[in-house]
């Protein structure tokens, strides 16, 4: 694998690629708290089955970097989607799978909603479900309560958790979130590091507060957010895998979309996994992948 760096609009976009070079094109987007060593487990068979991998630093985190100091450090959900389709162009990629997991899962449903199916050839989101950007969403008391931390992060005392004792948040998060799975330390000490990023913080208080209409969003994105709301349908195919016992996102929240969907989609639940399946089962990530990666990529 190489480390490179490549520029859009907004971004200095770090990442890895791998892979046969004439292979398709996988790109991996992780979430948060990760790091884009969150896919090291399904890279190995997805290279040897003739895809070429480019997991990408999300903003935020590990070494991509804003281009300009003024730009707003959002955490804005369809600024994630832009991102993925800016890292597409960049790339010059004229077609590609989109693998997200969490914020990765959330900005890939944007990306293919406002792709439509012209270059995107297939998405698969990891334990989130589609249709949860609208800030008067209904929740359930119980998702209310997994959310704990979202309300947290709108308070200064949050704010305060997340500038300045990032590596606690992020190791109570990781232990909470994975009930039966020991999280390998390493695995740990890589996400810590990924948010050492400066503009981390930043990035994640916005994208939190952002979500519940608690930030002042921007305006370049203002006309795609009213694009969503009007047509939120997506035409990729796309496959959904969510853990059972997921405690950051139930299950029962991805459950009941297809209606959002115009072209092939499944949603598969993983019994007695968390919200980290590619990390905790990734033969079994790999086992509902492959087949799904061969035949919408022909």
């Amino acid at each position: 694998m190489t480390d490179q760096t490549i520029s859009t609009e907004l971004l200095e976009v770090s990442y890895q690629v791998a892979g046969p070079a004439s292979g398709h094109p996988v790109l991996l987007v992780h979430g948060w708290p990760d790091c884009r060593r969150s896919w090291d487990a399904l890279l190995p068979e997805l290279h040897e089955r003739g895809f070429r991998s480019y997991a990408m630093d999300v903003r935020g985190f590990g070494n991509t970097r804003f281009r300009h100091h003024d730009t707003k450090r959002s955490g804005q959900l369809v600024a994630l989607g832009q991102d993925i389709l800016d890292f597409a162009t960049a790339l010059g990629l004229e077609s590609y799978a989109v693998i997200g997991h969490d914020w990765g899962a959330r900005a890939g449903y944007i990306a293919a909603n406002l792709d439509g199916g012209k270059k995107m050839t297939s998405l698969t989101a990891l334990s989130v479900g589609w249709g949860t950007n609208d800030p008067e969403q209904h929740i359930s008391l119980q998702q209310a309560q997994n959310y704990w931390y979202h309300w947290l992060m709108a308070t200064p005392r949050g704010a305060r958790l997340v500038e300045q004792d990032r590596e606690s948040f992020i190791r109570y998060l990781w232990q909470s979130w994975n009930p039966g799975y020991q999280v390998p330390e390493p695995a740990v000490e890589e996400v810590i590091d990924a948010a050492q990023n400066p503009d981390w913080a930043a990035v994640t208080l916005d994208s939190y507060r952002s979500r519940w209409g608690w930030s002042v969003p921007e305006e370049r994105y203002r006309e795609t957010e009213l694009a969503m709301q009007q047509n939120p349908l997506i035409a990729v195919p796309t496959l959904l895998l969510h853990g059972a016992v997921d405690p950051c996102n139930a299950p029962q929240t991805s459950a009941g979309k297809e209606a959002l969907f115009t072209s092939a989609y499944h949603r598969e639940v993983l019994e007695k996994v968390g919200h980290f399946p590619q990390r905790q089962v990734p033969e079994r990530v790999l086992a509902a992948l492959l087949p799904f990666l061969e035949e919408t990529s022909k």
